[in-house]
């Protein structure tokens, strides 16, 4: 008997697997984008984040019909489009089933220095004032605009000291649009003597050698956080072979920092040239500016300026490349801030390699501070000795601190490093604020830790705060007073920490979550939150995890009897 084998058919799809991409969404992408199939630089994958931007900024959201064009326009799979819409705070991803967010947002700043000024209970006001289908009301981590308490932002607009009624005015006015910034142009610059280093720099007048030493000289420093001598970071940049890149993070984001989006609105060219003069240092093929999404009116003036420069023959058209942060604190972290310049998820990198080996497209690349270039024009002009000839108590240079809370003037005070916080808030503050006693204070930001009253005569420099477990970070004063919240500081910066983790490590992710409930209770169990601490510390991937403790090692170590007055029981 024989047996006839039937081999069975195999069954195609007619089509792609997915929905289906209407052709006209991907018609309004081209007209909103241009067309990918005449530039085909379009496609270019480090364009992703600009592009939904620009899909945000027309549409309000991000519709999955709009992600599935992008996806088509891009040749990016939709699972990568979609993991990057999502990753960051400013895309309003929407699903099909879902209904668009109302036309008008208000985002209501919740950072330390806002909650001081009475931010919660201005949200709960503007949530109970509007109209939930016409306007939005959500929290806001910190916007840079520390000094001027509490902070909203209506559209694109910042409301200063807001008040329900100055909210309200803005959104029946319907003047959504940055404030108006006042900056010095190329003309008043270069007549200044601006310029006048990068000339000398390109004409040979000026070395890299001479340079390099005169930053070791002032003991400039890297001043987003990290404090690394610059001039050792030209170094190792330069060891490396070509191409290379130089990438300026302007993403502040550490709660109580405002002191980037100061210089820039005061002189973006001086920070250009000092930008332009460390490319050219290491020979960089292009300049990179991430400028966090918070500063909407700044991205206006950057662009402007940078067309100065480009109509001046100062810079080859495209050799500058602006970019916007979508509002995702990690991205303070250098590698993460490549990976977010390549327009993918802000997630940092295990190291090493280190990003001047391989950082931006895989080559080795310049990373520096907004502040920390701003310096160098003024170094080569006044002289090495000049910067360095500043200081107290045994420290030299100048500091930008950004200084808010409880005092009478907060605002960004340029002082001697070295400057003790007493001398601070008396010289440059105008003293405590009326009717606020000194309590502690935040040397660093949310993640510098926290200092009492008592330790309020450490010299606030790089390496002076580490043995009383705190560091000065980008120099964000918070100054907190015996009328406030223990507890309540405590959980908002913890709060802060859990909504910005990226999630790509347990610890941190699992941790900082963890240790929000435990604040949350009224009893707090030493060995437990020593333990939870010491376990983020060790094997968090980046300074995120392993510095979001710190504020609460500092109340745990010097703030127990003030704890207990506010009925929080210490136990351990």
């Amino acid at each position: 008997m024989t047996v006839e084998t039937v081999t069975p058919k195999r069954r195609f799809r007619g089509k792609p697997r997915g929905r289906d991409l209407p052709p006209v969404a991907l018609a309004s992408l081209r007209q909103l984008l241009g067309d990918e199939r005449k530039d085909a630089g379009l496609r270019r994958r480090d364009l992703l984040i600009e592009h939904l931007h620009a899909i945000q900024d027309a549409h309000g959201h991000l519709s999955l019909v709009n992600l599935r064009a992008l996806s088509a326009y891009m040749n990016l799979p939709m699972a990568a489009v979609y993991e990057t819409a999502t990753f960051y705070a400013h895309f309003d991803v929407v699903h099909d089933d879902q209904t668009p967010p109302p036309e008008t947002t208000i985002r209501v700043c919740d950072s330390l220095s806002c909650q001081l000024a009475g931010a919660a209970t201005l949200e709960a006001e503007l949530k109970a004032g509007v109209d939930p289908a016409r306007v939005r009301v959500v929290r806001a981590p910190c916007m840079g605009r520390c000094e001027t308490a509490p902070v909203v932002e209506v559209g694109h607009h910042h409301v200063l000291f807001a008040t329900r009624e100055g909210v309200e005015s803005v959104v029946d006015t319907g003047h959504f649009h940055p404030e108006a910034i006042l900056w010095q142009r190329l003309g008043d610059y270069r007549e200044a003597g601006g310029y006048r280093l990068l000339a000398d720099c390109r004409a040979g007048r000026v070395t890299v050698e001479a340079l390099m030493q005169a930053l070791e000289t002032a003991n400039l420093r890297g001043l987003g956080g990290a404090g690394f001598p610059t001039f050792k970071k030209w170094h190792f940049v330069r060891q490396e072979p070509g191409p290379r890149y130089c990438a300026i993070n302007a993403d502040e984001g550490e709660p109580g920092t405002f002191k980037d989006r100061y210089y820039l609105e005061r002189s973006p060219h001086r920070f250009l040239e000092g930008a332009l003069v460390s490319a050219w240092a290491v020979e960089a093929e292009a300049l990179y500016i991430y400028l966090r999404d918070e500063y909407p009116g700044l991205h206006r003036v950057l662009h402007e300026a940078i067309d100065e420069l480009e109509a001046a023959g100062l810079v080859p058209p495209g050799y500058i490349v602006l970019r916007r942060g979508a509002g995702a604190y990690i991205c303070g972290e250098e590698s993460a801030m490549i990976e977010s310049l390549e327009g993918k998820p802000g997630k940092p990198r295990h190291r090493p390699p280190f990003v001047a080996q391989r950082g931006l497209f895989d080559r080795p690349t310049l990373v520096n501070n907004v502040e920390t270039v701003y310096w160098i024009p003024l170094i080569w002009e006044k002289g090495a000795d000049w910067f360095a000839g500043h200081g107290r108590h045994g420290r030299k240079g100048l500091r930008s601190f950004s200084v808010s809370g409880r005092v009478r003037r907060p605002g960004v005070h340029l002082a001697p490093a070295g400057i003790t916080l007493n001398e601070l808030i008396e010289e440059y503050c105008g003293g405590m604020a009326a009717g606020h006693r000194l309590a502690g204070y935040l040397p660093g930001g949310a993640s510098g830790g926290i200092l009492p009253a008592s330790k309020a005569d450490i010299p606030l420099d790089f390496d002076t705060l580490q043995e009383a477990g705190c560091f000065i970070g980008s120099a964000a004063v918070i100054v907190i007073s015996d009328r406030d919240d223990l507890r309540a500081v405590a959980t908002n910066l913890l709060a802060f920490f859990a909504d910005e983790s990226c999630g790509q490590c347990t610890p941190c992710r699992v941790g900082t979550e963890k240790m929000l409930t435990l604040l949350e209770r009224d009893e707090w169990r030493v060995e437990e939150l020593e333990r939870l601490s010491q376990v983020m510390m060790d094997a968090s991937i980046c300074g995120l995890g392993q510095a979001a403790p710190n504020p609460v090692l500092g109340l745990l170590r010097d703030f127990r009897g003030e704890l207990a007055g506010q009925n929080v029981i210490v136990k351990g």
